[in-house]
């Protein structure tokens, strides 16, 4: 069962019904029906789909839009109460001036508690400060508040310092993405190194879960290493967010700890629970990728997506899905690796729905938009893959000149760095071959050279299929 039927049966009669009624009055019964089927019948997605006669992709983006209609709900009533508790925040002053001295010092330390329950860090330092005033002749309490307000201050510059550090973090890995570099890699360590320290300072959930990001991250995606002993940290996490389900942020970091534990799934090779994972994030893609950069590397969740077609052998389902999905996502240009990623995804996709005047279009818009000049590696990655969409379209005068950019940027990178591209370049000119003679088998001895020398570094051609059947497809050229 998926992670959005499991969510819709969790929900309380009040709350389901309140969801319903919201999306009939919006006109959004395509959705209210599926958000009933799911509550209140026992079906296959398949008969869901027969149900409300809609195709696959449209089924898709139905089910990512209830769950953000969802996911809007439960926040909006989980903000409520916290809502509520920093505006009384907000009146300490008029408790001060309007109240007996010790109905207001009860009144705050009142406030001191439900804040702590909340975990709202910042209104607690306005709590400290004022009760250290308002016990200002009371030696031992003004001397233990000003303790609590010196330490919580120094603790939320800390807690400032470790966010930061995690949204740096997962900039500088988006550059080690693309280059592949060993300076950028030192940069890394080092940076995971101060979160550490900082963490270290003090005992705070928050803290952990920013250094647990940071850690699991870099043994799984820089390390490439996957220790047993991560699944017990995987839990600690949850249950600091089962404890302070309430906070805000937590409650949308659980995407966070979700993606992690596909990474994880994908080193130990946990077919069933890679699958269930991502399964279980896919309805929230778009979301996933362009608002959660500053707290892991998320546009890698389309690779993972994308790796997931190819095993699940359902790639040419790709294009449909991924168009439907991504209908409305704002790409941010500014944000290198994600523009590249996202396009990778979107080129990868019309490339297995064998749509290469569209992929082309996507690598060109790519070249002409961003400025690659920084990365030469995946400048000419991209080179490579738009050359490839070329000779799918037997386009001869298109990837000739092309090849003489691609050749250019080989001589200036030098040949040993580029033993792959080297090869794709033949692998491409063997494929407009007219002859047909023999062609099946020196492109199968060029596929079978190429998957030994891929780039540990970002290239597409990771992330497609060097097999027979791509053999098969060069061969038809």
């Amino acid at each position: 069962m998926s992670k959005l039927k499991n969510i819709i049966k969790q929900l309380s009669t009040k709350d389901y019904t309140a969801i319903y009624d919201s999306l009939i009055n919006s006109n959004a019964e395509k959705s209210a029906y599926l958000l009933k089927f799911m509550r209140e019948k026992q079906l296959s997605d398949t008969r869901i789909m027969e149900e409300l006669e809609v195709n696959n992709n449209a089924y898709y983006t139905l089910r990512s839009r209830l769950n953000q209609k969802i996911e809007e709900y439960l926040l909006q009533e989980m903000e409520s109460p916290r809502t509520s508790l920093i505006k009384k925040v907000a009146t300490v002053h008029d408790i001060i001036f309007t109240k007996k001295r010790a109905i207001a010092i009860a009144s705050l330390k009142k406030l001191e508690k439900e804040l702590i329950d909340y975990d709202l860090s910042n209104e607690l330092t306005i709590i400290y400060k004022t009760l250290k005033k308002l016990l200002i002749n009371s030696p031992e309490d003004h001397f233990a508040y000003s303790q609590l307000y010196n330490r919580h201050v120094a603790y939320m510059l800390a807690l400032d310092k470790a966010e930061d550090m995690l949204g740096n973090y997962f900039k500088k890995y988006g550059e080690y993405f693309l280059t592949g570099s060993e300076s950028d890699k030192i940069g890394l360590e080092l940076m995971q190194s101060e979160m550490n320290n900082i963490a270290n300072l003090y005992q705070s959930h928050r803290l952990f879960v920013f250094q647990s990001f940071v850690n699991i991250f870099h043994e799984l995606k820089v390390l490439k290493v996957a220790r047993p002993e991560m699944e017990t940290t995987f839990e600690a996490i949850q249950t600091i967010f089962d404890q302070y389900y309430l906070d805000a942020t937590y409650y949308h970091l659980i995407l966070v700890l979700d993606y992690l534990k596909i990474e994880y799934f994908k080193l130990t090779d946990s077919t069933s629970r890679l699958n269930k994972g991502i399964d279980d994030i896919s309805e929230s893609l778009p979301m996933f990728v362009s608002n959660y950069s500053l707290y892991t590397f998320s546009p890698a969740i389309l690779l993972a997506k994308q790796k997931y077609y190819l095993s699940e052998r359902t790639e040419k389902m790709m294009y449909g899905e991924s168009k439907e999905l991504f209908e409305d996502y704002e790409i941010n240009k500014h944000n290198l690796p994600e523009y590249v990623v996202y396009m990778n995804y979107r080129v990868s996709g019309c490339f297995f729905a064998e749509k290469y005047d569209e992929a082309a279009k996507f690598l060109n818009n790519l070249l002409n938009e961003t400025s690659l000049k920084k990365y030469p590696n995946t400048f000419l990655e991209v080179k490579l893959f738009l050359a490839l969409q070329y000779v799918m379209l037997k386009d001869h005068d298109l990837f000739n000149q092309l090849v003489n950019s691609i050749q250019r940027q080989i001589r200036l990178l030098g040949k040993d760095e580029c033993a792959h591209a080297i090869l794709i370049i033949k692998i491409c000119k063997t494929a407009l071959n007219d002859t047909k003679k023999g062609k099946k088998t020196k492109l199968s001895l060029l596929v079978d050279k190429l998957n030994l020398v891929l780039p540990q570094y970002y290239s597409p051609f990771n992330y497609i299929n060097l097999n027979e059947s791509f053999i098969d497809k060069l061969v038809e050229v």
